[in-house]
């Protein structure tokens, strides 16, 4: 994507996070939005806030309907007549080994994470395919879609899930001679979004309160050990260049923490090796996943 002016984007999860940082270096860059969020309150600021700059409308949506994803995009097309990007951020995390975690709680990420990227693309890519300039597109996954650790085998299998279903909705593009449409997969490891606060944000019909879980030790370790994650991580306001710098560019993968690419590295050729994953080798290994210029070598160089 090369001009940003006037063109039109549709970013769900777009009151905090990663949404809000695109919806921000959109806005900055002349483009039309459409803003989407179930935080009502939080979506009206930001959508005041940037449209001191740009043409800005916003809608509550919960994103795990599609009902409400496909009423949004139709309402998009009837305002702006078209979608140049779309921006699929909203998502959530949720702490906790399989034997634990409560199948609601995968049912609430399976349709956050992954089920809502379905429904939009379902929706927009027929759009998309009959405009001449195509469009891009922006699925927000994870270095959690690209390598492993303990504690959240659900957010492993949905960011997994994110980058496998947009590899291969690549492939089909091409197939099908569409090739316009240019599809990007955002894999940042931690970043001081909101990610930490999903709680503030899960629907009823994912709730229940009574499961012991939520009071057990596995759930509170899991919820601090977020919250510290992502309190350290990569400042929001440096994703910002990158994102828009690949969208230019056109690159397909959108990795923020560089110094993490040994670890994915190394994960392919664990695969090939037959290497089953061994905690104490990952122990082992210098922290990148907060510090974007950290480095698996940096220990080494300085010895």
């Amino acid at each position: 994507m090369q001009e940003f002016k006037n063109k039109v984007a549709l970013i769900t999860g777009a009151a905090h996070g990663f949404g809000m940082a695109i919806a921000e270096e959109a806005a900055k860059r002349g483009m039309k939005l459409m803003l989407l969020d179930q935080d009502e309150a939080s979506l009206k600021q930001v959508a005041e806030r940037l449209g001191k700059e740009a043409e800005v409308k916003s809608l509550r949506v919960d994103v795990t309907e599609e009902s409400q994803i496909d009423d949004a995009v139709d309402k998009t097309i009837e305002l702006y007549g078209e979608i140049n990007l779309l921006v699929n951020s909203a998502g959530v995390a949720v702490p906790g080994p399989i034997w634990e975690l409560p199948v609601r709680d995968w049912e609430w990420i399976l349709h956050a994470d992954l089920m809502s990227q379905v429904y939009s693309l379902r929706k927009v890519l027929p759009i998309m395919m009959k405009q001449e300039d195509g469009g891009d597109i922006i699925n927000v996954a994870s270095l959690a879609g690209l390598v492993t650790s303990p504690l959240m085998p659900a957010y492993y299998a949905t960011k997994f899930a994110v980058v496998g279903m947009t590899e291969a909705t690549a492939y089909d593009l091409q197939l099908a001679k569409q090739d316009k449409i240019h599809l990007h997969v955002f894999c940042p490891a931690f970043v001081h979004t909101n990610l930490d606060h999903s709680e503030e944000y899960r629907p009823d019909k994912y709730a229940e309160p009574g499961d012991p879980y939520y009071q057990s030790e596995a759930f509170k370790i899991g919820q601090a050990a977020a919250q510290k994650d992502i309190a350290t991580g990569m400042p929001l306001e440096d994703v910002k260049a990158e994102i828009f710098k690949c969208l230019e560019e056109n690159k397909f993968y959108i990795l923020t923490h560089k110094g993490a690419n040994p670890l994915i590295v190394g994960r392919a050729k664990n695969v090939v090796d037959n290497v089953a994953p061994n905690l104490e080798v990952l122990a082992s290994l210098p922290d990148v996943t907060h510090d974007p210029n950290a480095s698996l070598f940096a220990e080494k160089k300085a010895d």
